[in-house]
C-alpha cells in the first residue's frame, strides 16, 4: 500500500537559534533535538535538490549522534529512495534500500521492547513499513506491499492523533485515506486484499494532503508530490496536476524528477510545444552532467521529444530521437518501459513515412519484448492496420 510518513514540523529558525552542541535529554524525542532538526532539514533540502552525497554526510552525523535510534538509517534509506526514483528500471539500489528500512524496523522494535509507547519507535517503524510497501508495489509485489501497509496502519493512525498539535503528523493518514479507496479502483487485482483494511475517504485524504502541501514543513514536498501523482494518475485532472508540478519545480529547481513529471503532464494534455521545451531543457542538463540527470531521465526525455515530433508529423526528427533512445537504453539487460515504447514508436514513425515493411518489423519486434504500457496490443493493432 502507498503509505508514507514524514518528519514533523519544526521551524528551522528555532533550530539555528539553539546551541547545536548542547546536551540533549536522552528521554526526549530526537525529533525535539535542535541539532537533529537542523541537520535533518538541511539534509532533506539537499536530497530534494539531488545533492545526495552532501545529504548523506549530514544524515551520517545524525546517526552518529543517535547510533541506536532508527532516524539514521531512515534518512539514509530516504536518500537511496530518491536515487531509485530517478530510474525505476534500475534495481541495483533496491537491496540497499530494503536493508536500510529493515534496520529502521529492527531498531524501532528494540525501542518498543523497552517502551511499548515510544513515540519515536512508532513513528519511524510506521514510516519504514510505509516506504517499503510503497516500493514493493513499484515492483509489482502486491501481497507483500499490502502486508506492509497493514502492519504500518496502526502506527500511522496513532501518529495522526497528534495532527492537531502538528499538521505534518496527519501525512500518513492523508495518504491512507485516499489510497485505500483509490487503489482497488485503479488496480482491481488487489481488491481481495482490501478486506483486511479499514475503509477510507478520498476527499478527506485530499484535504489533509492539501493542507500539508500548503502549510507543512518537513513533509510539505512529499505531500505535494503525492498530490501530483493523485491528480495525474488517478483523478486525471491535468490542470491540478500542472499546478502541483509547477509548485515542486519552483521549490526544487534542481530536481529532474519533478521537472520530468511536469513534462509528462503536458504530454497527457497534448501540449507538445511545452513538452519539447521541458524535455529539451532536461536533455541539455543531462548533456551538461548536472547532478541527478541520469541516463534514466535522459531516456524519458528522448522518448517524449520523439513523441512530440510524431504529434507534429515530423517523422524523420522523431526517428532520430527514438534511435538515440535505443542506443541509450541498450545498457539494460531487460526490456524497460521506454525501450519497448521507443521501439513501438519507431514503427509509428516509419508508418508515417510510408515505410510499411520497416514499420511492421518494428511492431513484430515489440511483440517479442516484455509488454509495457499496453505495447503488445498497440503493436498488434498497427500490424493489422497502419498507424494514421
Amino acid at each position: 500500500m502507498c503509505l508514507l510518513l514524514g518528519l514533523p514540523q519544526v521551524h528551522i529558525a528555532s533550530a539555528q537559534a539553539d546551541d547545536p552542541d548542547e546536551q540533549f535529554a536522552p528521554s526526549a524525542s530526537v525529533l525535539d533535538d535542535p541539532l537533529i532538526r537542523y541537520q535533518a532539514k538541511r539534509g532533506l533540502d539537499l536530497l530534494y535538490n539531488m545533492r545526495f552525497d552532501r545529504a548523506a554526510t549530514l544524515f551520517n552525523l545524525v546517526d552518529q549522534r543517535y547510533p541506536e535510534h532508527p532516524i539514521g538509517p531512515f534518512l539514509t534509506a530516504l536518500n537511496t529512495w530518491w536515487e531509485i526514483l530517478l530510474d525505476l528500471s534500475d534495481e541495483s539500489l533496491d537491496e540497499d534500500f530494503f536493508n536500510a528500512m529493515q534496520e529502521v524496523i529492527d531498531r524501532s522494535d528494540r525501542m518498543l521492547d523497552a517502551d511499548s509507547e515510544s513515540f519515536d519507535a512508532k513513528f519511524f517503524k510506521g514510516a519504514a513499513l510505509g516506504f517499503r510497501g510503497r516500493h514493493r508495489s513499484n515492483r509489482g509485489q502486491w501481497y507483500r506491499a499490502a502486508r506492509d501497509g497493514q502492519r504500518a496502519l496502526s502506527y500511522v493512525l496513532s501518529i495522526a492523533e497528534h495532527k492537531d498539535e502538528n499538521i505534518d503528523f496527519g501525512f500518513g493518514q492523508g495518504i491512507y485515506e485516499y489510497f485505500v479507496e483509490a487503489m482497488p479502483e485503479q488496480y482491481p487485482v488487489i481488491r481481495p486484499l482490501m478486506v483486511f483494511f479499514p475503509s477510507g475517504n478520498k476527499e478527506n485524504g485530499l484535504e489533509i494532503l492539501q493542507r500539508i502541501s500548503d502549510d507543512g514543513y518537513y513533509t510539505q514536498t512529499e505531500a505535494t508530490y503525492f498530490l501530483l501523482q493523485i491528480f495525474h494518475d488517478f483523478e486525471q485532472d491535468y490542470e491540478q496536476s500542472l499546478y502541483y508540478a509547477n509548485k515542486l519545480v519552483d521549490r526544487h529547481p534542481q530536481n529532474p524528477f519533478f521537472r520530468a513529471y511536469k513534462g509528462r503532464v503536458h504530454a497527457r494534455w497534448g501540449r507538445w510545444t511545452n513538452v519539447q521545451d521541458t524535455f529539451g531543457n532536461i536533455l541539455q542538463r543531462y548533456q551538461e552532467n548536472e547532478p541527478g540527470y541520469t541516463d534514466g531521465i535522459a531516456e524519458q526525455a528522448l522518448f517524449y521529444l520523439g513523441r512530440a515530433h510524431v504529434a507534429r508529423r515530423s517523422f524523420d526528427e522523431a526517428l532520430e530521437r527514438f534511435h538515440q533512445l535505443e542506443a541509450l537504453s541498450s545498457r539494460h539487460e531487460h526490456d524497460t518501459n521506454f525501450r519497448v515504447m521507443g521501439r513501438l514508436y519507431q514503427g509509428i514513425a516509419y508508418d508515417g513515412l510510408g515505410e510499411r515493411e520497416t514499420a511492421k518489423r518494428r511492431y513484430q519486434e515489440v511483440l517479442e519484448m516484455d509488454d509495457h504500457a499496453n505495447a503488445h496490443e498497440l503493436a498488434k493493432r498497427y500490424l493489422d492496420r497502419p498507424y494514421q
